[in-house]
């Protein structure tokens, strides 16, 4: 059962590995290379995820494949979208909420590699409408 204790816990696991790629490689790679090395250090610690998930459009009863991509899943219930830029913008914001809403995910998380602390500086949560409705 979702809850939002098994969320915290689970976004704190996914900081931890980002933390982990972080101090292996710093800070001045592309997002893809962040985006493999994390999903290896997410299978060493025995983290369901799935990434490039396809984030459906639907527009007037119908399912539309605007290529939008989420960059990874975690545990079907938390989305992350990472990035390797100077900073984290409010359109990061949007787009990240956005996902949440059209796959129906509760939480979301943001982790920006271009920077010199991630738990710090390089992190962003998410929670929408649904978060509030999962149990303690």
């Amino acid at each position: 059962m979702l809850t939002k204790k098994y969320l915290d816990d689970l976004t704190y696991q996914v900081l931890g590995c980002a933390i982990e790629v972080h101090k292996h490689l710093g800070l001045a790679l592309l997002e893809s290379v962040y985006e493999i090395c994390l999903a290896k250090e997410l299978c060493l610690r025995g983290i369901n995820f799935k990434t490039q998930v396809q984030v459906p459009i639907h527009y007037k009863g119908l399912d539309l494949d605007a290529r939008l991509r989420l960059d990874m899943l975690i545990e079907d219930a938390l989305c992350v979208e990472l990035k390797s830029q100077e900073a984290l913008l409010p359109i990061h914001d949007a787009i990240l909420l956005s996902y949440m809403q059209m796959r129906q995910k509760p939480k979301g998380l943001l982790i920006n590699f271009h920077c010199t602390n991630i738990f710090k500086f390089g992190q962003k949560t998410l929670v929408n409408q649904l978060f509030s409705q999962l149990p303690d």
